[in-house]
């Protein structure tokens, strides 16, 4: 073990304040892979988990975002699912086993290996991972396994595989702050990879000279960043980056000796780019000229894309033209340099690793290669083995719906919310013979339509390894005890293994799978593939307990590092392919009746489908219920005020979200966050919008284009209430998220109720013979107010009107389960109680008004100087631009006085 003397953390586990030891783990949200220390202490009435970032973790030294230091907030037990559940009733974990190894068994007997499908994530840990992949291709024998990282990293595996023979990313976080250009493109760093955005602020802020170019339709955080925004067309990448490696020719920045000695394809694609029309990218010609001259001007130049790249249905083509430009420079591998893939699950990469996805085998061997399958099954002693791809996520649950895919098993996901056409997907699993989902929550859209629900353990108790985007590998330590109970993903994939009959899943603890993958590795690596973690395949428990992260490859021969810098590429004659690729506009038709392109996307404090960032109020409070952004000139044309409510119809299904008007984004296009859930939102499932198109190479959504109308949504009235207890709502619209001490609800109706107190009284849960009733009534105006105390103390309360509901929204969430009376009916604090406004920083609680407000009075001029005041923005930084853009807002508002 590394001691503390040589620089770094002290992995073995030491007392905290509160008793507990304190755990060196890894945050489980987005593909940066922060090191956190967790000390639970269970001496409090209410176990309490501090969250701390880990100082010596070289993914963040230290910084989280707001996400990661909230999650002590998100390891309570409450509404976990804690024992099997079988057709709605509790059951035992061995006759539910049984059940679930007898249909699966049984399916495949009856319609052979295919009939059965497994659909898991890429928040699984590694060893969950590669015991899945295992059953599947090397016993069941098929590949029906699929990922929810085809919904984000596919088209970079395709991209990565075309290029350089192996889905390799080659460069590593420093080459972020060690370049000189950083080129960013599809991609909301800082609100999706905060921790990556402070690490280029911060290097940016030290070296003034680097340069910064933003590539995406929306004016979005990161562009707080930016030296250049281009703002261009959705789905003209490819066009863009054809324009730049011809810019890139003409210019003389093609490295010739790098291209002739390690690369093929270089005319045919310069070809394809040369008869770019650069005006399918709508921007500003002298942009063009800029960004072209930036790029080909400067050598240590470093592109990052994601999900604006990736989820497209050109979205390999776009990967391969980013990649064009970098190997035609040969600014690849090398210090500072390098095209560079964020992933946004916490353990995308690692699945892809493990051959998580239906068209690859276990370490980067390809599953159409019979000696790499011959290879995989002789390694596991396997019976049977895959011998072509399976269906990819999209395919596969058409073949539920088909009936092609009797029996599903789905692992840590819920597809119901995320998958595109999610309506068509929750259908195809209420007619499937036979679902198992494996989860947290019995209570998730895809949980709520399974025979079979298994518990599963979580963060804070699951055991095992995770890599992040630039290679590395951690270890994800559990420091609570399993809820209930709930088991380990790869434990309960062993179970039902065995009780299937089959041998090789004798696994008692992760490291054994984890030295069992790492031998594979090695076998891989002889095959001439780049994924090799064989140096690891004799680590002891102990040292599996101790495991620094550590980047791989892992072997006798190298450690870590770059990729490609020298050549060395992965394909049969070791040279690297450039591609000839052109641009293809999104599938999806805009006409008359769809006019508009839907974009969807992530907000800051929110991530997949919430089944944990809703556990905390703090997260909830910065955007608490689903948006729609639209430009001010589509508004006003459409007849939508901000705050009110518009229907978005695609082909697929209509959703109902709040209207945010902005003119971050370009005319005829708008954006929607893709978190709310049945749950939280029913009307905010923005992913039912989405058409299943894809890639015809990757697979991957277009979750970026989609063909809408946008209109006013028609309510009788508007709502916003609060309560101690869950709300239950039954109006046509609404969206409940958790507050401090209890909940919050916005609400709104086709129809007034007869009887406002009664209808108060059944949404906020309360028994109005138990409280004491304020209450301010006017039908002719359309004002109704009610408040419920309990002794004194707020319990509950609902403000409606004709008009979207304008009242101090965190003043009157601050107020629930305090003291209260006759004043609460204003919904707005007095004169001695200032309003916070709505949540700016979540870290330390900080609302605009008061940023406002201490702007004007103090006359601060600076994000800093905010933070000195404030303590706002000076934990995570995610905040920073919205601070920054309150500071420029002032700033006009005081010039035009």
């Amino acid at each position: 073990m590394t001691s503390l003397s040589e620089g770094h953390i002290d992995r073995s586990p030491r007392k905290g304040a509160g008793g507990g030891a304190s755990t060196c783990t890894t945050c489980p949200y987005c593909g940066v892979g922060c090191g956190v220390i967790a000390t639970p202490d269970f001496t409090a009435p209410t176990p309490r988990v501090e969250i701390a970032g880990d100082t010596d973790h070289p993914a963040n030294f230290g910084r989280l975002c707001v996400k990661g230091m909230a999650l002590g907030e998100t390891v309570s037990t409450e509404g976990r699912l804690l024992h099997p559940q079988v057709y709605g009733q509790k059951a035992g974990w061995s006759q539910t086993l049984d059940l679930v190894a007898s249909r699966f068994a049984k399916t495949i007997e009856k319609h052979g290996p295919d009939s059965v499908a497994l659909y898991v994530s890429g928040q699984l840990l590694s060893e969950d991972y590669y015991v899945a992949n295992k059953l599947m291709k090397g016993f069941v024998g098929s590949a029906n396994i699929d990922t929810n990282s085809r919904l984000c990293m596919a088209s970079s595996v395709a991209g990565h595989k075309r290029a350089f023979g192996t889905d390799t990313v080659p460069g590593t976080y420093e080459d972020l702050e060690e370049a000189d250009l950083v080129v960013l493109t599809g991609s909301n760093l800082a609100w999706c990879h905060p921790v990556l955005y402070q690490r280029i602020a911060a290097a940016k802020a030290a070296r003034p000279t680097m340069r910064v170019v933003n590539i995406d339709p929306r004016r979005t955080a990161t562009c707080d960043l930016s030296d250049l925004h281009l703002p261009l067309a959705p789905g003209s990448d490819v066009a863009l980056f054809n324009g730049l490696l011809a810019a890139i020719a003409k210019s003389g920045a093609v490295d010739d000796s790098f291209v002739e000695t390690h690369v093929n394809g270089f005319d045919a694609a310069l070809a394809a780019a040369q008869a770019v029309d650069l005006s399918v990218c709508d921007l500003d010609a002298g942009d063009i000229a800029t960004f072209f001259d930036w790029f080909c001007s400067t050598e240590k130049t470093v592109t990052v894309y994601s999900q604006g790249v990736n989820q497209s249905s050109a979205g390999a083509d776009k990967v391969n033209a980013i990649l064009n430009c970098h190997l035609a420079t040969g600014r690849i591998g090398r210090a500072g340099m390098g095209p560079f893939s964020v992933t946004g699950q916490p353990n995308a990469m690692g699945g892809r690793e493990v051959g998580g996805l239906a068209n690859m085998l276990a370490c980067h061997l390809d599953l159409e290669n019979a000696n790499h399958r011959d290879a995989v099954q002789g390694f596991w002693n396997a019976p049977v083995m895959a011998d072509k791809a399976g269906l990819k996520a999209v395919d596969m649950f058409e073949a539920v719906g088909s009936g092609k895919i009797k029996a599903i098993w789905i692992i840590c996901t819920n597809p119901v919310v995320s998958m595109p056409d999610a309506d068509a997907v929750k259908a195809a699993l209420e007619g499937c013979d036979f679902v198992v989902v494996s989860d947290m929550y019995a209570t998730t859209d895809t949980a709520r339509l399974a025979h079979v629900v298994l518990p599963a353990t979580g963060w804070g108790e699951k055991d095992g390894t995770v890599t992040n985007s630039e290679r590395r590998i951690s270890r994800q330590r559990a420091f609570l005890p399993s809820a209930g109970e709930s088991r380990h993903d790869w434990d309960i994939l062993s179970d039902v293994a065995r009780r299937m009959g089959f041998s090789g899943f004798e696994y008692e603890r992760p490291v054994d799978i984890f030295r069992e993958y790492a031998a594979l590795s090695g076998l891989a690596a002889h095959l001439g593939r780049d994924f090799d973690i064989s140096g690891l395949k004799d680590i002891t428990d102990a040292e599996y307990e101790a495991l620094q992260p550590v980047q791989w490859p892992v072997s006798t021969v190298k450690t870590g590092g770059r990729f490609f810098g020298q050549g060395g590429f992965f394909t049969e004659d070791g040279r690297a392919r450039m591609l000839p690729v052109t641009h293809r506009p999104p599938q999806g038709k805009r006409a008359r009746k769809y006019p508009m392109w839907l974009n969807t996307g992530r907000v800051r404090d929110h991530w997949h489908t919430m089944t944990r960032t809703a556990l905390s109020a703090r997260l909830g409070g910065h955007l608490a219920e689903p948006f729609l952004e639209i430009h001010p000139v589509d508004a006003k044309a459409l007849g939508l005020k901000p705050a009110s409510l518009a229907d978005v119809t695609s082909p697929r299904g209509t959703a109902t979200l709040r209207v945010l008007v902005t003119d971050r984004l370009r005319q005829g296009e708008v954006f929607a966050p893709m978190h709310w859930t049945g749950e939280t939102a029913p009307t905010g499932r923005i992913d039912a919008l989405v058409a299943p198109i894809v890639d015809p190479v990757s697979g991957q959504p277009e979750s970026k284009a989609t063909p809408v109308r946008v209109s006013p949504h028609s309510a009788a009235w508007y709502g916003f209430a609060v309560s101690v207890h869950e709300p239950q709502a039954g109006t046509r619209y609404w969206a409940k998220a958790r507050a401090q001490t209890g909940w919050r609800i916005e609400l709104a109706d086709d129809k007034e109720p007869a009887d406002w107190l009664r209808f108060a009284a059944r949404l906020l849960d309360l028994d109005p013979d138990s409280c004491e009733a304020l209450t301010l009534f006017d039908d002719a105006s359309g004002l109704w107010r009610v408040a419920f105390l309990r002794d004194g103390v707020l319990a509950g309360a609902l403000f409606a009107a004709r008009d979207p509901v304008a009242v101090a929204r965190a003043h009157v969430v601050g107020q629930l389960d305090q003291p209260s009376g006759p004043p609460i009916l204003a919904g707005r604090p007095g004169a001695d109680m200032p309003d916070p406004g709505a949540t700016i920083c979540s870290c330390f609680n900080v609302g605009i008004n008061t940023i406002v407000s201490a702007i004007e009075a103090q006359g601060l001029a600076s994000v800093d100087a905010i933070g000195v005041a404030l303590k706002a923005g000076t934990n995570c930084g995610s905040c920073r631009p919205e601070l920054q853009a309150l500071l420029s807002t002032s700033a006009k508002k005081e010039a035009a006085e």
